[in-house]
């Protein structure tokens, strides 16, 4: 699974009361967003953006 060590970069932008999370595959150019409650915390927020990235990649490896 990519980090943010391996060339995932992390975008996180206050939306009213939630965070907009966007993760960037330095690699691949690949990118998701997802939208979440500032109270989980940064890093359950940075967790949670990159299993999605990596689903979002190995969904589209498989294709």
């Amino acid at each position: 699974m990519p980090s943010d060590d391996e060339g995932v970069i992390i975008e996180m932008i206050a939306v009213g009361r939630y965070v907009k999370v966007t993760a960037v595959d330095v690699k691949s150019g690949r990118e998701v967003s997802m939208v979440g409650d500032p109270r989980r915390g940064e890093k359950a927020l940075r967790e949670a953006a990159v299993r999605k990235l990596q689903y979002v990649m190995d969904k589209s490896a498989t294709d």
